[in-house]
C-alpha cells in the first residue's frame, strides 16, 4: 500500500488555518487538469469525491476520493501529488494488490498568463504513477474568450494499467460561464489504441462561492481517479460526486514564503490620486467608493497571487498585477463602474463617479 503523509498533513493544516485564495473551477472541467499553476507561497488542496451505487438488493455504495496537493515553485512552475484510494489500476498487471493510486507531478506553464486570463495557454506536466510504475506526461492547452474556455490535452502513458507498451491518449473539454459565479462544463478523454477500457467523460455544474476563495462543483462521470491515467479510463458504472478547492497560505506558518516584493505600476494616468484600494486577503478592501469626474483611483495588490481590475462594462482595465503591483485609472465621466478580478470572480467592487 502506498502511504501518503502529505495528504494527512494537509488535512491538518486545513483544520488549523482559514482558507484564502483558490484555484477556480470556473475555468476547467472535471477530468482535464488544465494549465493552472499554483502561486508561490500557496498550497492548493483539492478534494474530489465520487461514488457509485450498486443496484438492488444490495445498494452498495463504492467511494472513490482523490486528494490533490500542489504548491508553486515559481510563477510558472508547480509541484504536486495526487492520491486516490480506489483505482482501476489493480491486480497482477500493476504488480500490486493495492487499490491506492499515487501520482507525483510537476507542471510548467509554457505560455500564457494566470488562470482565467484571456487568450491561449499551454502547460507541460511530467508525472510518475507509483501504482502503475509508469512515467506519464501531459501537454495541455486551453483558450479563454469571454465566457467560454476550450480545453485540450495530449497524454503519453509509459505503462497504462501497469502493462508494458506506451500508449497515447487525448482529451478535450469546454467550460461555459453563465455568470461570474456559475459555469457548466463537460469533457471526454480516451486512449488511442484499445486497452479494453472505455473512454472517460464528465459533466459538471461549477460554482464560485460568493465572498470566499472556494469553488465547488457537482459532477457526474465514469472516471474513478484524477490522475493522467485515471482521467483517460472510463468505467461501465456512472459515478456522482463533487470537488472542493481549498488554498493554504504558507505565510501564515512561515513568513519568509511571502518572497521579495515586486513593485510595479500600470496605467498611463498621472496626477493626484483621489482614492486608493488595496487588494488584500482576496478582497477589494473598499467595496464602493465615490469620486468626482476626472479623478484618479489606484489599486494596489497586497496578496501573494496576481489580481486584475476588470470592468464589467468592457472598459479597458489592468493586466495581471503581481504582489505590490499597482494600477491607476482616470474616470473621466460620471457613472457607476462595476469591476471584478478575472482569476477570482468573487472579488468585486464599485466606483461611483458623480
Amino acid at each position: 500500500m502506498h502511504r501518503f503523509p502529505v495528504a494527512v498533513l494537509t488535512v491538518a493544516l486545513v483544520a488549523a488555518a482559514a482558507p484564502l485564495g483558490a484555484q477556480s473551477l470556473l475555468y476547467r472541467s472535471a477530468n482535464v487538469g488544465g494549465t493552472w499553476v499554483v502561486a508561490p507561497g500557496l498550497v492548493q488542496f483539492n478534494f474530489v469525491h465520487r461514488f457509485s451505487v450498486a443496484p438492488a438488493p444490495t445498494h452498495f455504495v463504492a467511494n472513490a476520493p482523490t486528494f490533490t496537493v500542489a504548491t508553486g515553485v515559481t510563477a510558472a512552475v508547480a509541484l504536486g501529488a495526487e492520491f486516490a484510494t480506489h483505482s482501476y489500476i489493480i491486480g497482477s498487471a500493476a504488480g500490486s494488490l493495492s487499490s491506492n493510486e499515487t501520482q507525483v507531478f510537476a507542471r510548467w506553464r509554457v505560455r500564457g498568463g494566470p488562470e482565467g486570463s484571456e487568450g491561449f495557454h499551454v502547460a507541460l506536466t511530467p508525472a510518475y504513477n507509483l501504482l502503475a510504475k509508469s512515467a506519464d506526461g501531459e501537454l495541455a492547452a486551453d483558450w479563454t474568450r469571454g465566457a467560454v474556455t476550450l480545453e485540450g490535452a495530449a497524454r503519453l502513458v509509459g505503462k497504462p494499467l501497469g502493462q508494458s507498451g506506451a500508449r497515447a491518449a487525448f482529451g478535450g473539454g469546454v467550460v461555459a460561464r453563465v455568470n461570474r459565479y456559475v459555469a457548466l462544463s463537460a469533457d471526454v478523454g480516451s486512449f488511442v489504441s484499445p486497452l479494453n477500457v472505455l473512454a472517460a467523460w464528465s459533466a459538471a455544474l461549477n460554482l464560485a462561492i460568493p465572498g470566499s476563495p472556494h469553488t465547488f462543483s457537482l459532477e457526474v462521470s465514469n472516471a474513478l481517479t484524477g490522475t493522467i491515467q485515471g482521467t483517460s479510463i472510463g468505467q461501465r458504472q456512472r459515478l456522482y460526486g463533487f470537488e472542493f478547492t481549498i488554498p493554504l497560505h504558507l505565510k501564515r506558518f512561515a513568513p519568509w514564503f511571502h518572497g521579495s516584493p515586486r513593485p510595479t505600476a500600470a496605467g498611463a494616468a498621472a496626477g493626484p490620486v483621489a482614492a486608493e484600494i488595496q487588494m488584500a486577503a482576496y478582497h477589494f478592501r473598499a467595496d464602493t467608493i465615490t469620486i468626482s469626474p476626472g479623478q484618479l483611483v489606484r489599486w494596489v495588490n497586497a496578496d501573494p497571487v496576481e489580481h486584475t481590475v476588470t470592468f464589467d462594462s468592457g472598459e479597458p482595465g489592468s493586466a495581471p498585477l503581481p504582489t505590490n503591483g499597482s494600477y491607476v485609472h482616470r474616470f473621466a465621466t460620471a457613472g457607476t463602474y462595476r469591476y471584478h478580478c478575472t482569476p477570482h470572480p468573487f472579488m468585486t467592487g464599485v466606483v461611483v463617479v458623480k
